[in-house]
């Protein structure tokens, strides 16, 4: 691992952060503060991530993020090129950020829980795997994977229908999860 100033990871980190949280939300939103704790940071330059490991919890406006663990995978800034208004090719981009352990997103209302979270920066989408959850308000949903559209504010919910089932159901063969939800009155 190659080592760096701290000053310029920390700097990094946060505008990582910063794009992560709120890319294309709006200017209220990007102007927010970011607020990130972790027991442990480590960076790679080789291959271009940053690890927040123990307790990490990770805020900004609307949305918090708490994990055992949160890799944040980004682009390498084009250095032939000058960074113009506008022009993204010239600074880090998120690609994407995945959270492992005991995972919890909320944004305003909603919270997402899971043993494991992915977040695609170009889609804007988080994808929770492994015991998904979702709550709104008192409601609750859960399914083999739930899809967060964070610009649309929707959910989508799948259950697992590749398993097998029935009497030639060999062990350690798991059956069809379906989708379950809970809507209290």
């Amino acid at each position: 691992m190659k080592f760096i100033d701290s000053t310029s990871i920390i700097s990094n980190i946060f505008f990582i952060l910063a794009l992560f949280f709120f890319g294309p939300m709006t200017a209220l939103a990007s102007d927010a503060p970011i607020h990130v704790e972790a027991d442990r940071m480590s960076s790679t330059e080789r291959t271009s991530s940053v690890v927040f490991n123990g307790n990490v919890d990770a805020r900004q406006a609307d949305v918090r993020i708490r994990s055992d663990e949160m890799t944040v995978y980004y682009t390498q800034p084009d250095k032939d090129k000058k960074a113009e208004p506008g022009d993204k090719s010239a600074t880090q981009q998120v690609e994407k950020l995945v959270c492992i352990g005991n995972v919890e997103i909320t944004r305003g209302d909603w919270l997402g829980t899971s043993k494991k979270m992915t977040y695609l920066s170009k889609e804007r989408q988080v994808i929770l795997t492994d015991n998904a959850k979702a709550w709104q308000n008192q409601n609750m949903v859960s399914g083999d994977k739930i899809i967060y559209y964070l610009d649309e504010g929707r959910s989508e919910v799948i259950g697992d229908s590749s398993a097998t089932v029935g009497k030639g159901k060999k062990p350690g063969e798991k059956k069809p999860s379906r989708v379950n939800m809970t809507i209290r009155q």
